[in-house]
This record gives structure tokens, sequence and C-alpha cells, in this order.
């Protein structure tokens, strides 16, 4: 065997190793040092049998809603329909499903923001003391939710603590709120507060737009104040009193 070393300069290289205390040439596996190398071919990788599992795909929670309120032909549908959506959180945290209340097919809809603790007792919306406000001042123009007023929130489910509801799930549960006016076939919209103004109208600022007509949905839609608003604020019912002046001349208007 050739290499680049005679014997003599080999050997001291050994002797100078064996000085330095390497006396022994042994390595965490055994070598070959005769072996040749291996040329042939590495087989390929496994595909389909072996191939690492794909990861299931994200459910859109948005593209469900639309999907399944769109299904619904009647209030009844649409019902069913939301309480048996999974997708929103808030549903674990709360007693029953808030739908509507008052007439359907009643000219006037009202959307409010997201049931209280009463609400979610009941399983109605507007109930308890701003309720009782919103009938009185229904009542001021002639109105009734039992005969004339078709009543319903933006999310149909309370929120913990009664803390406002997050852009995720009205962006979720906006479909069902479109296809529920839809279903509704109201003349006006009347949005109550900030939340109901942010979905319907894509607006904040409700002391800006209380009382100024809009259009969402292909109808006409006012901004009020919230009667729970009111009731912390009584000083703005002289705004809130105008405000449903306006929405009474707009029926008599359009009968």
């Amino acid at each position: 065997m050739e290499s680049g070393l005679d014997y003599y300069s080999a050997r001291a290289l050994l002797e100078w190793q064996i000085e330095l205390g390497a006396t022994e040439a042994i390595g965490d596996a055994p070598v070959d040092r005769y072996a040749l190398p291996d040329t042939s071919p590495k087989p390929k990788k496994a595909e389909a049998a072996t191939a690492a599992p794909t990861k299931p795909k994200a459910v859109d929670p948005v593209a469900t809603a639309l999907s399944v309120a769109q299904a619904a032909s009647s209030l009844d549908q649409l019902r069913s329909a939301m309480e048996a959506f999974e997708q929103c959180e808030l549903k674990r945290g709360a007693r029953q499903l808030v739908f509507a209340d008052g007439t359907p097919g009643a000219r006037v809809m009202i959307i409010g923001e997201a049931p209280g603790r009463e609400e979610d007792r009941e399983g109605k919306p507007f109930v308890g003391r701003a309720g009782q406000l919103l009938d009185r001042m229904l009542a001021a123009i002639d109105l009734d939710r039992r005969e004339n007023v078709y009543i319903t929130n933006v999310l149909p489910w309370r929120p913990p603590q009664n803390r406002d509801p997050k852009p995720e799930e009205i962006g979720m549960m906006k479909p069902f709120l479109e296809r529920h006016v839809a279903l509704a076939k109201p003349e006006v919209l009347v949005v109550m507060g900030n939340i109901s103004c942010q979905a319907v109208l894509g607006k904040r600022g409700i002391t800006r737009l209380r009382g100024n007509w809009d259009q969402a949905m292909d109808l006409p839609v006012i901004p009020m104040f919230h009667p729970a608003y009111l009731l912390r604020q009584p000083q703005m019912k002289r705004q809130a009193w105008a405000d449903l002046l306006e929405l009474k001349a707009r029926l008599r208007g359009a009968s």
C-alpha cells in the first residue's frame, strides 16, 4: 500500500502520539477499513403509505354560518340552524339561545346588541328594565311587540359578564342576522346601540348616527339609543323621543 509518508516518518508520528497519551485507536463504532464505499442508489421515500399525515383543514366559522343560514327557508328553520351551530364559544357559557320576540312579518324590526342576564334567563330579547322602557317607548308611537314590532339581537347568546361582543363574534353571527332580516321581511330596521350599528351599518358613534336614516340589507335603517343606555343617561331621552317621532313619520308616510 502506497502512502504519502515513509516508514520512518510514520513511526515517528506514531511515537509522538503515544507520548501525548493516544495509546489506543478506539472509536464509538467499529470501522471496516477494507470495505468498499456503497455506491448503490438510495431507495426513494415511501409515498402515500408512509407519508406524514396531513393536518385537517381549519373550519371557517363564517363560511359555515353563511351556508347553514342560507339553507333556512323559514324562521323556524333558522332558529334550529342557530341552535345547532357549534362554532361560537358564547353558546357554551349561555343558558339558552335568544332568538326573537314580537310579531314576525311586522313592518318594524328592532335589532339590539346581545342578550343580558334577564334575556338569557327568559330566552327573549329586551326584557327586564331595558325591555320595559323599550315597550313604553314603542307605545308612545302606537307600536307594540305583540302586534306590529319584531325584535332580535346581533348575537343570540349572552357574552360573559355582559361584556361587549367581539368583532369576530359579530362577523361569525352576521350571516344569521342577515338571513333573519330576509325571512322576517320588515319595511324598516331600527338598530339600537353601537354594536348594532357596527354589525348592520359598519359604523360606530351612536350619538352622531342616531336619528339619521341610512340603508342596509336593502332596507331603510334608523339608529337609536339602546334603552339600557337611556336608563344610565336619562337626560338623553329627549333625543330618543325625537328619533321615535322620526320613525313614526316614516311609517306614516310609507302607509
